[in-house]
């Protein structure tokens, strides 16, 4: 009876090992499933003048760890922007991070007025520098608020007590792979920045006639420019100057109401890396004198940030003299705030600095050139980090940017005019009725402006933006046109890179040590299944026996 046992045993055995060995081992060995995937957008990344900026890599496929960790060295360092500051971004820069991920709200205005100023003050100090490892902003979703918290928990060896301690944590912990799917950022070549040009001309003969020009440049620019609309600095001033065209042309298509006075509009690109629109387009215009449309010009006003606030500064580089055609304007707009109590508007005198290849305001292209000029802003300073971010400290109020339009076209209209004209004694207020402001355009230009991001990086010859612009101008002044600028191919003025957006994934893995247990451990269990087989009747002499087989040895 016990050598028939025996030998059914020895038959169904391998099938049994089979089974024992299999289902541990692929118990063990079951990788972890699913992946987050979300969208990621770098850090800036040009050259200006010859100096770098911005973050010089794009790759990223590092394992997670939080900014509190001890150790960062080849990291992904996810933090939440409001957890971060700039004293701790600059010591795991040192500490040799491979990359930051930070976490941006959905919704910004959660915020308080003073933590978006440190927000907007991080920003800057985050932009003056040359940064090596790659740098991503991620708008936070559930899934990835999740990751963030397992993360910060996860037990590291960064806390543990011993090595053994350290060992068993790291072997035991999971954790997550951020990678991204980028490969490392190029030069963008032959990229064009785009000036729109158009004018109104005004009644006499074009020569003659003085001429007051309106600029504004349409670009954004924040920390990460696929997340930066810029609604205040410039969509703001942008939306001005279609609206100032708009009804300056209506004036100027009657006879009998056109000005004597050419009206130059210009829509520049490049105004966030220190006017490079602005200056070719002004170096172009003086070296084809003959054909400048900047011919006797009186003025050039200059509109940057004009929907935060209900003040209005008027920076100039030089107090305008007496009965100068500045100092007329400034009247103008001095005559003009006494109809519009709510509008607060002070003139503010800022020298040019020589010395400084950056200028801090577009009129200081022209000032520069000697050419009388002026910004309109609601930021009192040039350096204000509101006018250089992507946290807004408020919406653009578009009742306020209508008020705002409307100031500034009466004031430019006082001035074209002269207030002693029969116009100006008969309707005190220009811009009313029939006349007045379309607050449906205001509001869908803006929209429009702040659907998508405007950096330089996006916009492209044939961007839909430009297109927008430069039919909306056709429509009501004449000899529109745009104006290319390419950089200098041996000595670039500028110079932007690519790969400022991507899609990453996180992914859950253990640790790299944690297959040297796993193996070890298989190893061991196989091991002693090859042990058992080898020493199979020790083991059975050793194993209790059934009360069944004792009989059967007696009988």
């Amino acid at each position: 009876m016990l050598e028939v046992d025996l030998l059914e045993l020895f038959k169904t055995f391998p099938m049994c090992m089979t089974v024992l060995i299999v289902i541990p081992v692929a118990f063990l060995t079951s990788p972890a499933t699913g992946a987050h995937e979300f969208k990621a957008f770098r850090m800036q990344h040009y050259d200006l003048h010859g100096v770098h900026y911005g973050s010089r890599s794009a790759l990223v496929n590092m394992e997670a760890r939080p900014i509190t960790a001890g150790t960062v060295t080849r990291r992904c360092i996810v933090v939440k922007i409001g957890e971060l500051a700039y004293d701790r971004f600059k010591e795991i820069l040192e500490q040799g991070a491979g990359s930051i991920l930070v976490l941006l709200p959905r919704n910004i205005s959660r915020y308080s007025l003073e933590e978006i100023q440190k927000l907007q003050e991080l920003e800057e100090e985050m932009l003056q520098e040359e940064i090596q490892p790659s740098v991503y902003f991620t708008e936070e979703d559930s899934e990835l608020l999740q990751i963030y918290d397992h993360i910060k928990k996860a037990t590291t060896s960064d806390q543990a007590g011993s090595a053994v301690e350290a060992l068993f944590d790291v072997a035991s912990t999971s954790g997550y792979q951020i990678v991204a799917s980028t490969s490392e950022a190029k030069q963008i070549k032959d990229l064009v920045l785009t000036n729109i040009q158009g004018r109104l001309v005004g009644d006499g003969i074009d020569e003659q006639l003085p001429t007051i020009a309106i600029v504004t440049h349409y670009d954004s620019f924040g920390i990460a420019p696929g997340l930066t609309t810029g609604a205040d600095s410039n969509a703001s001033g942008v939306v001005a100057l279609l609206e100032i065209a708009r009804i300056f042309s209506r004036l100027y298509n009657d006879e009998t109401t056109r000005g004597k006075y050419n009206i130059v509009f210009l829509l520049s690109g490049g105004g966030k890396f220190n006017y490079l629109g602005t200056r070719k387009w002004l170096e172009d215009q003086i070296e084809n004198s003959e054909n400048s449309v900047l011919n006797e010009v009186d003025y050039v006003l200059c509109l940057d940030s004009i929907g935060g606030s209900n003040q209005l500064f008027m920076h100039v580089s030089k107090p305008p003299k007496e009965n100068s055609p500045g100092f007329k304007l400034v009247e103008a707009f001095n005559e003009v705030g006494g109809q519009y109590p709510d509008v607060n508007f002070t003139l503010v005198h800022k020298k040019v600095n020589l010395a400084d290849e950056i200028v801090a305001w577009e009129h200081e292209r022209f000032s520069l050139r000697r050419l009388a000029a002026g910004t309109l802003s609601h930021f009192s300073q040039p350096k204000d980090s509101g006018r250089t971010s992507m946290f807004q400290t408020k919406p653009v109020n578009a009742n306020t940017l209508e008020k705002h339009i409307k100031f500034i076209a009466e004031a430019i209209a006082r001035h074209v005019y002269n207030t002693s004209s029969k116009v100006f004694r008969s309707h005190p207020e220009i811009f009313s009725g029939g006349m007045g402001l379309h607050m449906e355009f205001v509001k869908t230009w803006l929209s429009h402006m702040t659907t998508n991001p405007r950096a330089v990086q996006f916009i492209t010859k044939n961007h839909p933006l430009l297109k927008g612009l430069e039919l909306h101008l056709s429509k009501y002044v004449k000899e529109v046109k745009r104006i290319a600028i390419k950089a200098d191919k041996r000595d670039p003025d500028f110079v932007f890179y690519d790969a400022l957006e991507t899609t990453m994934f996180a992914y859950r893995v253990k640790p790299a040590i944690f297959d040297l247990f796993l193996a070890a451990g298989i190893a061991c269990y196989v091991g002693l299944f090859y042990l058992s087989i080898m020493n199979f009747p020790l083991l059975i002499d050793i194993l209790p026996k059934p009360a069944g087989v004792l009989k059967s040895k007696y009988t």
